[in-house]
Formats: structure tokens, sequence, C-alpha cells
């Protein structure tokens, strides 16, 4: 992998870990607002932060932008927050009934569903892309699934499994449309879709000003870090990398929420979780040695 790759690799890198963190801004947050209370701010944040950036840079910049009235830059847009408002809303109702350890797991399904629909896309994964994609899985089980895991199947694992397979068409949408457009305007319109979309669940949960301010803290972290750094990072790298690396680069938000959870909230780590960190690490840095890259959803997302 050549110098160039490796830098929007670490971009990704960075995304995960931003979304580690925001595992304790999370749940710490819970405790005061409805998830789609959260969901809603934390997106209309985002929008609020890249904003101000965006006509900044539109104004003193030289360099040539896609236009706001370009329409495949809306339907980019639109679809990703679709995907992305899908995924979040499935992941939310699904963890409801059952554990966190399985929902961790399952969700980073992803991994290996972003590669097999790559397929059907007629772009191949190397070989060591999927023997990275098996390390991963193991590792994730090490890392989410403790020895005395119940493995029997919920309702809230479907809702769980339906959001890994909607966030793999996140992450394909991101690589069709991100090479082609302005990745903060993009991203912008993805947080704006996704907070609109909502809003009315937001409205049924009847948050409160006392709520929402109780929870400001981890809101703020959410909306400007995660939403508004790390998914537009996640744009960004994935104008170099493809979706089966990227996903698999990703999939390291779960080791970096258990590093933040032993830091920041003095959460044990335990010999189980710390040999799927260590297993998880090992194919991120496989995965740098593929010669070549597996193909994204351009053609087919465009063909909406």
């Amino acid at each position: 992998m050549n110098n160039k790759s490796m830098k929007y690799s670490f971009l990704l890198l960075l995304a995960a870990a931003i979304w580690g963190a925001a595992f304790v801004a999370q749940s710490a947050g819970m405790e005061y607002v409805g998830p789609y209370t959260f969901i809603c701010i934390r997106n209309f944040l985002g929008v609020l932060v890249l904003f101000p950036i965006i006509t900044i840079r539109d104004r003193y910049s030289k360099e040539k932008t896609t236009k706001w009235s370009n329409k495949a830059l809306w339907k980019g847009g639109i679809i990703c927050g679709i995907f992305l408002f899908l995924a979040s809303a499935a992941q939310q109702i699904g963890i409801m009934s059952t554990s966190v350890g399985k929902a961790g797991f399952i969700t980073t399904f992803y991994i290996v569903l972003v590669p097999i629909f790559s397929l059907f896309l007629k772009k191949k994964p190397g070989k060591i892309v999927w023997l990275c994609v098996v390390l991963a899985v193991i590792g994730l089980y090490f890392l989410c699934i403790s020895g005395g895991e119940d493995f029997s199947i919920k309702t809230g694992d479907i809702y769980i499994f339906v959001c890994a397979i909607l966030f793999s068409f996140q992450i394909l949408s991101v690589d069709a449309f991100a090479p082609d457009f302005d990745c903060l305007k993009l991203s912008s319109i993805q947080f704006l879709v996704t907070g609109i979309l909502s809003t009315g669940f937001m409205i049924y949960e009847k948050p409160t000003m006392a709520q929402i301010s109780g929870a400001w803290l981890s809101i703020a972290y959410a909306g400007f870090f995660s939403s508004g750094v790390a998914y537009t990072l996640q744009m960004v790298g994935q104008k170099e990398v493809k979706p089966a690396v990227a996903s698999i680069l990703m999939s390291l938000e779960s080791v970096f929420s258990v590093i933040f959870g032993f830091l920041l909230l003095h959460q044990k780590l335990s010999l189980r979780e710390g040999i799927g960190c260590i297993i998880m690490f090992a194919a991120v840095l496989l995965v740098q040695l593929q010669p070549g890259s597996d193909g994204g959803a351009k053609e087919a997302a465009k063909s909406l």
C-alpha cells in the first residue's frame, strides 16, 4: 500500500477512535435523553459544525468544489443519510432486547457483509482482505461475546443484523459518491437528512430542556466530533480506501470503545477482551499489505 493510501487509512482509524470514545459519551447521555433525541440533536450539530467551515472555504478558497445546486450531490447525501438513519434506528430498537455484547458483535458484521455485497457489484476483494475479515470476526467474538453469552436468537438480534446490513449499504454508498463530490457538503447533507428523519421519533420521546441540558456535554461530543468530524473523515478516507478494507479499519471502533471504557470509566479489561483487541489490530495491520483494493458501489448507486 502506497503512502497516499496509508494516509487515508489513518483517517479511517482516527474516525474509529472518535466513534469508540463516543460510546462513553452515548452511555452517559442516555441517562438523560432517549436514543432518538440523541441521534437527532447530534446530527443537527454535525450540520452546524460543517456549514460555517464550508461557507468560509467556498468564499476564500480558489479550489473548485461541488456547488450546492448539484442534484447528484444531493442525491448522494440523501441516500447516505437514509441508510445512516435506518441503521441507527435499527440498532437503537434492537439493543433494547439484546445484550450489549451481542449487539456490538452483530453490528460490526458489516466487515463480512461489505465484501460479500461487493461481489454482487462485480468487484472481488483480494485473498488477504478475506483473511483479515476472518481474523476481525474472531477478534470481535473475543472482544464482544462473554464466555456465558446466551446465543438464542431474540427479536433484538434480528434488528441488529438488519442494522449491520444497513451500515454495509451506508459504507458502499459513501464509496459510490465520496470520490466524485465535495466530502464536506456530502457529509453535511447526510447529517441533515438523518436529523430530519429522527425528529419525529424525538417528538415521540417528549424530551425536556432540562433533560437535554443534562446531556449537553455528551451530545456536544457526539455532535461535533463523532458526527461532524468522524463521519466526514469516513467520507474523505473512502476516497482512496475501498469499502471492504475501510470496513475492517472502521470496525476498530469496538476496540477503541473498550480502551476508552478502561481509561475513562475505569471498566475492567479482561484477558478475553485483550486477546480480541490484539487479533483485531493484527487484522488491521495485515490488510495494509494487500496489493490491490476491492471495488465499491459507484456504478450501482448511480443507477438508483
